[in-house]
């Protein structure tokens, strides 16, 4: 039995279930699906089908009736036909006056026409009470019990008694009902399962641009210059090496990315002097695209580990270190011990560590599951002040990487310096400008233009040295 049903409800609250039936218009994946569920979970169900006969795919226990006898049986009806067939109910009128008609029908392209489904319903069968429902849920997760699917139902309608009723039938079937408000919302609530990643498009295309801009940057300085001016084929390194140069590019770069538009904010702030401002669009787009920012940052970041793990197992490692070591021989003289390399060296890598550390510290508190379990302020915390001391450790890694080299004259190739040198424009950006604003003096004025104050405003003025009201 479905852990998830009524099974598990006391005894009367059981009974009393399984006395309600809910009448099903419709036939394919869905209907059977929604159907087999809800008999699992205690109701009776009633199938309403053009062709009552040859219907032999629904599950045992279920009623088949034409849609008039099916309509009489219950008052509660699911709508699980698709928007094109909806002309046969205008006929039932009279029989589907005063019940509940749940729609829980999608659309082929978002907006695919001016008004909604659900309130084309509402206009098609004047008198009934339309709830939307049910369409963000799949036949899949219904036949899978929703235990690896989302278990999250969007529920719209006008009539709050209707879509309360709808909402327990959510609830019985162990999936989570979410108020959308009035059926105005419907239109929202269809779009929604036709959007692919709407919040990870931004993050992916931007990543996608770093990685293509640095992979070629990297090929014409490692690849076409030494083989225009030496000669070498060096287009092995398109495999390991180049990659391995852009994932931490790419990995600094949107972390440093994830805290730029909360700087910006804060300068936008501080220039109108009120926070009672709208943000460009652009800007509230990115804020809100800042934890899947960092989550493929995380992404560059792992990717950067494990190229780093298999550099002693590659043949050009092996073949170089195997070189230097018979010369040594045969010269019979080794490299002295430097403490200054060995320092850097070390410090190189233990920067890294410490900043991948909490590099993963940030994607786990992202996490749903993990970021419920804590209150505002300790996210506020992990996402903030450990956020930009995993950006500081990141650039600190970067630029001791970089040594001794970092502005010598001898690393540029076609007057273009290394990659890491570029990468470290946005971080070290980001860094200066957040130093700035946690100065005493600009952080007081931001914090009393958080809080409610106005350059502007006579009332704030007045109550600027005073208490701020909350």
């Amino acid at each position: 039995m479905e852990k998830n049903c009524t099974d598990a409800l006391p005894l009367t609250m059981n009974s009393s279930k399984n006395q309600e039936t809910v009448c099903i218009f419709g036939t394919g994946d869905f209907g059977r699906s929604l159907g087999f569920k809800m008999l699992q979970c205690g109701y009776t169900v009633v199938f309403g089908s053009r062709n009552p006969q040859t219907s032999s795919l629904l599950p045992n226990g279920a009623e088949v009736l034409s849609h008039a006898e099916a309509a009489q049986k219950s008052d509660i009806i699911i709508i699980a036909i698709q928007r094109e067939h909806y002309d046969f109910l205008t006929d039932l009128t009279e029989v589907l006056k005063g019940k509940i008609l749940v729609d829980v029908s999608n659309n082929l392209k978002i907006n695919q026409y001016q008004e909604s489904n659900a309130e084309y319903l509402a206009q098609l069968v004047p008198g009934t009470h339309v709830v939307k429902a049910f369409n963000t849920i799949s036949a899949w997760a219904l036949q899978s019990g929703a235990l690896d699917a989302s278990r999250q139902v969007f529920v719209c309608g006008n009539d709050s008694k209707a879509k309360q009723r709808v909402m327990d039938i959510v609830r019985s079937l162990g999936l989570t009902p979410l108020d959308q408000g009035s059926l105005m919302a419907a239109s929202e609530i269809e779009n929604y399962p036709l959007q692919l990643f709407p919040m990870w498009r931004f993050p992916l295309y931007l990543s996608a641009a770093l990685c293509i801009f640095f992979f070629f940057y990297c090929v014409v300085r490692e690849v076409i210059y030494p083989y225009v001016y030496e000669k070498k084929d060096q287009t092995f390194r398109l495999a390991i090496s180049i990659p391995n140069r852009v994932c931490p590019i790419a990995a600094l770069v949107l972390l440093a990315l994830v805290y730029l538009p909360g700087v910006i904010a804060a300068i936008l702030q501080l220039y109108r002097g009120t926070k009672y401002r709208r943000f460009p669009d652009w800007l509230d787009h990115w804020m809100l695209c800042r934890k899947q920012l960092g989550l493929v940052a995380l992404g560059f970041a792992f990717l950067h580990v494990l190229y780093t793990l298999v550099i002693p197992i590659r043949y050009y490692v092996r073949w170089r270190i195997r070189n230097i070591t018979i010369n040594q021989v045969k010269s019979n003289k080794d490299d002295p011990f430097s403490t200054t390399t060995a320092w850097l060296s070390d410090s190189y890598v233990a920067l890294g560590i410490l900043g991948f550390s909490l590099f993963v510290l940030l994607g786990i508190t992202s996490l749903p599951s993990v970021s419920n379990m804590v209150n505002w302020r300790e996210f506020r915390f992990v996402q903030s002040k450990l956020g930009y001391l995993t950006l500081i450790l990141c650039t600190a890694h970067t630029l001791v990487y970089g040594g001794k080299r970092f502005l010598s004259p001898s690393i540029l190739r076609w007057y273009l310096p290394s990659a890491y040198v570029l990468a470290l424009i946005v971080p070290c950006t980001v860094l200066v400008l957040k130093f700035v604003l946690i100065l005493p003096c600009i952080d007081k004025t931001l914090t009393h233009i958080r809080q409610g104050w106005e350059r502007n405003s006579k009332i704030s003025k007045s109550t600027l040295n005073g208490k701020m009201d909350i």
